[in-house]
């Protein structure tokens, strides 16, 4: 037999994250914008906002006039009200952010980890970088939603488990999202770093990116895949392994077995010294993505890549002038995330916002 109250619940819990998604992107509201954007009845709105200023999700910011009658409450979103954490883990550290309910980055903290570090490793430090986060900035721990990892690949985000993260020893079919919410006490979204990444990125800049993907050069290559206005995991949740793509079939072996990648002839090329090579060679891997996938934003992140940011954006840039066919009709916007070293942190953060309240537009 169903149960009517169960299926309520779930109505509520839709509306309520709905009418929050669009509030987030949105300086003030009434309830006739929120109705129309929705296609929720007045009625239905009226009770959602009611129980949103309850638990002081939002609240009332002065009235709206509209021609005769009565004049609207206009209502804008607490952002102090929930926050998140998250944290990018790199081959080297992990570096942690809390956001809140608007995604703004309200603080941010470091933690080194050995090299080859293990699983109890990572925690621990995410552990110490937490405490730090919370010693900046004190909140309330009902108030935070959850903690997002972004996490280095292959991963299997449906399970939580990280398969064979490359360069790590320790990292075989680990199920990190159970060991972190049992070692952390909170609830953890995990994810690729990359996919993170590109999330924040969709967040920042809004429904015009709409079909996108984030290149991040750190310690590796990959690639975030925005794709029909939503994050693109694949059939195993593990798209984006970009680095792994071959352009020299008789190349050098690479960490993943095969012989050639775009990520060992980059890499081999920064160790020569020689990185106006290794940014070429990073071009000729963005083409073919643009030749498979026909996006038209590309955001270039990653610490190796800031480092020499000018070099790396000038020859993706020609590279996409220069071999994408048609390039006057298929445009492609090639830019620098704003977020710098947070992108992959923010990101993650964006993602537990994301699964509590969706994707802030309709």
């Amino acid at each position: 037999m169903d149960t009517p109250g169960a299926g309520l619940g779930y109505l509520r819990g839709y509306n309520d994250a709905l009418v929050v998604g669009l509030a987030r992107t949105t300086p003030g509201f009434d309830r006739a914008a929120i109705a129309a954007a929705t296609g929720l009845t007045p009625q239905a709105v009226s009770k959602v906002l009611a129980r949103l200023a309850s638990v002081g999700l939002i609240e009332a910011a002065g009235i709206r006039r509209r021609g005769v009658g009565k004049p609207a409450t206009v209502y804008r979103i607490v952002a102090a009200s929930r926050y998140a954490i998250g944290v990018h883990v790199a081959r080297t550290g992990v570096r942690l952010v809390l956001t809140d309910l608007l995604g703004t980055v309200v603080a941010g903290a470091l933690a080194p980890l050995p090299s080859d570090f293990t699983p109890e490793e990572l925690l621990a430090g995410i552990s110490l970088a937490r405490a730090e986060l919370l010693r900046q900035e004190p909140v309330d721990p009902a108030r935070i939603l959850g903690l997002g990892l972004g996490m280095v690949g292959p991963l299997d985000h449906a399970n939580g488990i990280v398969r064979d993260a490359h360069r790590l020893r320790h990292w075989h079919d680990v199920p990190l999202r159970a060991l972190a919410e049992s070692r952390l006490g909170v609830a953890v979204h995990l994810d690729k770093d990359v996919t993170a990444g590109v999330t924040a990125e969709a967040w920042r800049r809004g429904a015009g990116f709409r079909d996108g993907v984030l290149i991040m050069v750190e310690s590796g290559i990959g690639a975030g895949l925005w794709l029909g206005g939503a994050a693109y995991r694949g059939a195993h949740t593990n798209a984006g392994e970009f680095g792994h793509t071959v352009v020299q079939f008789d190349g050098p072996p690479c960490v993943c077995g095969r012989h050639g990648c775009l990520e060992v002839l980059h890499d081999a090329a920064v160790a020569a010294g020689d990185v106006p090579r290794a940014a070429r060679l990073l071009g000729v891997g963005v083409v073919n993505l643009l030749q498979t996938t026909d996006v038209d934003h590309v955001v270039l992140a990653g610490a190796d890549l800031l480092r020499h940011r000018e070099v790396y954006v000038d020859a993706v840039s020609a590279a996409v002038r220069r071999d994408v066919p048609r390039a006057d009709w298929l445009t492609v916007s090639v830019s620098v995330s704003a977020l710098g070293p947070d992108v992959i942190a923010a990101g993650a953060a964006m993602q537990v916002l994301n699964a509590a309240y969706g994707t802030p537009s309709l």
